[in-house]
């Protein structure tokens, strides 16, 4: 951080993008600083290229530099927010977390043990996957911090169910084993985006069990962006949130590069808007996965991808502000 006038620490900013050439230069995220080039963070943008809990396309390990490549166009002004998200809190880029792509059960370990460092050290974190089986010790980590949480989970999957040959850590599995782990909120669980064929009837019946409550796409076609957003909002409360989003979420039109395509899924806008109207949930973390960049064409599955974290990094730097910065800016 340097200090602005009146002795407030101001954030290290990416550099002005009419300044700088969009496709040149370090590939961080948004080109923000990388974490050792700051004294601390209050958003950590994390990436952990880890796929091997997948059970049908690979390739989410080269997801979270794909979504760092695409993010070079996000520019510094958020105008559906109305703030600059760089210029409130220290937003830095914390490289990956290096996982054992051959032992799934010591790559969990790795991956809790890392997330639990960087939030220890104050961060909120925004992590780039990887599949979906990160999610699992990544809520692990942040429900040490802020106890058991409130989930939001984007998806054309439920993603609960309990095991995939026997194995109970993959990527169609790490719901159930956080409820079962106790560190999710069950009062408060929302899947959003689901759709398409299931194994039977009793997947519903386990969600239900769980806590979870489901908006399919359908619904959200239906019922409309506002509507949903009160609903999911109410829902939360004021409970700590984690959020995570698979991009298959998304219809195959705008995100194919993804390992488990369905149709009839959201579109990127519809993605946006709800992500945007969480401004006023207490989101402490955030996961984005499934971008498989082999699958992609014209990036524009990545490009959706970057444009989701942005807008739930803005969130987190309006709550992780310090209260001198937010009354510098207005």
């Amino acid at each position: 951080m340097t200090e602005a006038p009146g002795g407030v620490n101001q954030p290290l900013a990416p550099e002005e993008s009419d300044r700088t050439l969009h496709f040149a230069g370090p590939a961080t995220f948004g080109r923000i600083p990388r974490l050792d080039q700051v004294d601390s963070a209050e958003v950590a943008v994390v990436g952990v290229p880890f796929d091997s809990g997948v059970s049908y396309r690979p390739g989410a390990r080269f997801g979270g530099n794909a979504v760092r490549e695409a993010s070079r166009m996000l520019r510094p002004y958020n105008p559906a927010q109305g703030i600059y998200p760089y210029h409130y809190s220290q937003v830095a880029d914390a490289g990956d977390i290096s996982a054992n792509p051959f032992n799934i059960n010591e790559a969990i370990e790795t991956i809790e043990a890392a997330a639990g460092e960087l939030l220890d050290g104050g961060a909120r974190l925004m992590t780039l996957g990887g599949d979906h089986t990160i999610a699992l010790p990544l809520l692990r980590a942040v429900a040490r911090k802020h106890g058991p949480v409130a989930l939001l989970h984007f998806d054309a999957h439920l993603d609960t169910w309990d095991s995939y040959f026997g194995e109970q850590y993959t990527h169609g599995t790490p719901f159930r084993r956080a409820v079962e782990e106790g560190i999710l909120d069950t009062s408060a669980l929302s899947h959003v985006g689901t759709r398409g064929p299931i194994y039977g009837e009793k997947d519903l019946k386990d969600n239900e069990a769980m806590g979870f409550g489901i908006v399919t796409s359908a619904d959200v076609m239906r019922r409309g962006v506002d509507e949903v957003v009160q609903q999911l909002v109410e829902r939360i409360g004021n409970r700590p949130l984690y959020v995570s989003i698979d991009i298959d979420v998304l219809d195959p039109a705008h995100a194919p590069g993804t390992g488990t395509p369905e149709a009839g899924g959201l579109t990127s806008r519809e993605l946006l808007e709800i992500l945007r109207g969480l401004a006023g949930c207490q989101l402490v973390s955030a996961d984005l996965v499934e971008v498989a960049p082999a699958y992609d064409h014209a990036d524009i599955t990545s490009v959706a991808a970057s444009h989701a974290a942005y807008e739930l990094i803005t969130i987190m730097s309006k709550l992780s502000a310090p209260l001198r910065w937010r009354k510098l800016n207005g």
